[in-house]
């Protein structure tokens, strides 16, 4: 009798050294156990053919289709001046639409033999564009035999898995794969506790997993993908509730504003009035710093709704307390623009122990990597002394020289930018924990909040300050319409007229070697012409159409000192025309500009041309975000473009940006530790899951917080996290 190969078996003992490094390289998988959690993309009935006439262009497909057509030709070439050449083209169908296939030189006789019309197969391969017509150049094929023992085996029943995967390695030969280690599904140890999955009627994971890859109905596909969304969605639950216990435990020191003191200093001085969501927020924070364990809160609201104000109230309230805060931001130039900002908000308040300095004041020290020598020195002894109560730096601050004399809050900026390793390891400088608030200026829906923010307190600022202006946001079709790519920089122009400035994004710097290796065919050129970039359009428009303005150019390569001359300038209005990447993206915060114009704005995701465009409209003056793009109107691309232009509202475009995109790339990026994304779960659709798996995982963490009584929910953990992740989770 064959052994069943262990759920850890390595795949070269079970499928040979050649075919687990492809799926090692490309897919990620490792194990059997890995294996048999790759599940399929989709499924083919036999009796019904795929829909040819949606085919993405550029993309790997897998098609079940009929013969309807097959024509050999010969032809002269250099190769074969005689005529030899050979051609073989394959007309197949489905009833929706007509696709070629094309098979030249010694790769014709196989399937001239095999390809007859009427013969139905899977068909794989990249689908691109010939003489205006669909095709797939010498894809791999599977003949679908309804006699063949083997086929019938292979695809039980009447639906057959489409599985995702690569050039190197075709769907049905992961089937085969899987084929292969399917009854290793029966060791599969079930994470969920027996009540849990009892009572909400789910099935087991051995079975789970048979009928996912398996299925002999629809009712199958159901079965197993109800099961497999619950298993995601509780385990990560699990990870996030063990981590919110651990926080429970530790004790924090508890920080309380003085009546009189620094806090209330600044109060004094604001030239205008907190918004009532403000004042509500900072009244949660401020709940959260006086108690007795740390805070871990997430402040996450709209473009412009003010999240750095109430984060400095609540390091001011902190030094109140004789403690020191530091704000850690994912850049250079959002440091230094924090840096510069909060300077200025807090006037001689910020210049503590200098001539000039009032009483309740404290120093505001930067510290970046690029600083110099002497002045990273001095930054260092303020913050080991405590004469700095605030520090803003990026992730210098979490180098191992850098010593606090009481750190008593860790605010994160930009958290998708960070690993949960790089904020804890700045929670870690403190002599007790330090109270963590974590801020993201990309709104976001409470689903992901809960999945990708789920050890963490939510505050929500969804209301603008006073003042702030709307920004119109328009689509410029540069490719249907020149003339309305002429009329934007004639907009900037009036607005540069009106005494305002613009910023002009563009994807790429400009500057970067090509590598010779990813160097496309003069063919390739043509039809996907590189980002437009920032050292060309800027050059193009000082010539041209912005002759007569000051133009300046800024990105991340600049040296630092560069960078922060360059936004001081702006700043100062000594620039007319800041044309940037994404650099500037958040935090950056000049009033005065008013218009932006994004190139290739399509290149950007909807959360990103949400953030850019927050940019502008800072101050009295409306603002103008203009949307340049070369996409058809027809495409994904534009439609996206309509939905950021049709609304400010930030959660309603997180929810189109995540829907449009998978979420395992919002999950992995922001959960940095994580190993496996969701593969069945989504976070918009499942949002009633996540919430019911949130409640259960948190009463299973409560009744036992080692997960002792569960030995194969604490396996399922460490599947998901790495050692080094598990580490900070058991330490929190």
């Amino acid at each position: 009798m064959d052994l069943v190969p262990a759920l850890d078996e390595p795949l070269k003992k079970v499928l040979g050294p050649a075919t687990a490094k492809v799926m090692a390289e490309h897919l990620g998988l490792h194990t059997v156990g890995d294996l048999l959690h790759h599940y399929p993309r989709r499924y083919e009935e036999r009796g019904q053919l795929t829909q040819l006439a949606d085919l993405p262009m550029d993309e790997h497909v897998t098609v079940v289709a009929q013969v309807a057509d097959a024509r050999l030709h010969s032809f002269a070439s250099a190769r074969a001046p005689r005529g030899k050449g050979q051609r073989l083209e394959v007309t197949i169908t489905d009833g929706s639409g007509r696709i070629q296939l094309v098979f030249f030189g010694n790769g014709v006789h196989k399937p001239h033999k095999e390809l007859l019309p009427g013969t139905r197969a899977m068909f794989s391969g990249k689908v691109s564009v010939f003489n205006r017509r669909l095709q797939l150049a010498h894809p791999a094929y599977e003949l679908l035999k309804g006699d063949s023992d083997e086929t019938v085996d292979t695809w039980a029943g009447a639906l057959i898995p489409i599985y995702p995967a690569t050039a190197k390695l075709e769907s049905w030969k992961i089937g085969k794969a899987i084929q292969t280690v399917l009854p290793s599904a029966q060791e599969a140890v079930d994470p969920l506790p027996d009540s849990l999955r009892a009572g909400r009627g789910l099935v087991p994971l051995p079975e789970a997993l048979l009928k996912i890859h398996r299925p002999h109905t629809k009712a199958d596909i159901a079965d197993a993908r109800d099961r497999l969304k619950w298993d995601e969605a509780f385990v990560l639950q699990v990870a996030l509730a063990r981590r919110r216990h651990a926080d429970t435990q530790l004790r924090a020191v508890p920080r309380r504003p003085l009546p009189d003191g620094l806090l209330a200093a600044f109060d004094d001085r604001l030239p205008f009035t907190l918004t009532e969501g403000q004042r509500k927020v900072s009244g949660e924070i401020f709940d959260d710093l006086a108690t007795a364990h740390p805070m871990h809160r997430l402040l996450q609201g709209e473009v412009g709704s003010g999240k750095t104000m109430v984060a400095l109230r609540a390091m001011l309230a902190v030094v109140d307390a004789g403690g020191q805060a530091a704000m850690l931001a994912p850049t250079e130039v959002l440091a230094q623009q924090h840096h510069r900002s909060i300077v200025e908000m807090m006037g001689d308040l910020a210049e503590g122990g200098m001539l000039g300095g009032t009483e309740h004041a404290t120093k505001v020290v930067l510290l970046t990597g690029s600083m110099g020598a002497a002045a990273r020195r001095r930054a260092l002894l303020d913050l080991a002394t405590g004469e700095a109560g605030v520090v803003i730096g990026t992730h210098a601050l979490i180098e191992d020289k850098v010593q606090f004399h009481d750190l008593g809050l860790v605010v994160v900026d930009e958290q998708h930018r960070f690993g949960v390793e790089q904020r804890d390891a700045l929670r870690g400088k403190g002599k007790q924990p330090p109270h963590l608030l974590v801020m993201t200026a990309t709104p976001i829906p409470r689903t992901v909040a809960m999945t990708v923010f789920g050890d963490l307190e939510t505050s929500v600022l969804d209301q603008l300050p006073a003042g702030r202006s709307p920004i119109a946001s328009h689509v410029v079709p540069a490719a249907d319409k020149p003339h309305f790519l002429a009329r934007a920089w004639e907009r900037v122009g009036e607005e540069v007229g009106n005494g305002h400035q613009a910023y002009v994004v563009c994807p790429r710097i400009g500057d970067e070697d090509e590598d010779p290796k990813k160097r496309k065919s003069p063919e390739d050129e043509a039809e996907k012409r590189p980002p437009l970039a920032v050292l060309d359009i800027a050059d193009q428009l000082a010539a041209g159409p912005l002759r007569d303005l000051r133009v300046e150019v800024l990105h991340g390569r600049m040296p630092p000192d560069d960078k922060d001359a360059v936004m001081r300038r702006f700043a100062a209005g000594e620039t007319d025309v800041l044309v940037a990447t994404t650099v500037i993206e958040v935090g950056v915060n000049v009033p005065n500009a008013t218009v932006m114009v994004i190139m290739d704005a399509d290149r950007f995701g909807v959360s990103q041309l949400h953030q850019l465009r927050g940019r502008v409209g800072r101050g009295s003056a409306p603002g103008l975000c203009l949307l340049v793009t070369e996409m058809p109107e027809a495409g994904p691309s534009r439609q996206r473009l309509n939905a950021v232009a049709a609304t400010l509202d930030g959660f309603e475009l997180s929810r189109i940006d995540l829907e449009q995109r998978r979420e395992g790339d919002v999950l992995g990026q922001a959960q940095s530790g994580v190993r496996s994304s969701l593969r069945v779960l989504a976070v918009i659709d499942d949002e009633e899951i996540i919430a019911e798996a949130r409640e259960e995982a948190a009463a299973v963490v409560a009744a036992d917080p080692e997960l002792t009584r569960l030995p194969g929910l604490r396996t399922a953990l460490e599947a998901l996290l790495d050692e080094e992740r598990e580490q900070y989770l058991e330490k929190g």
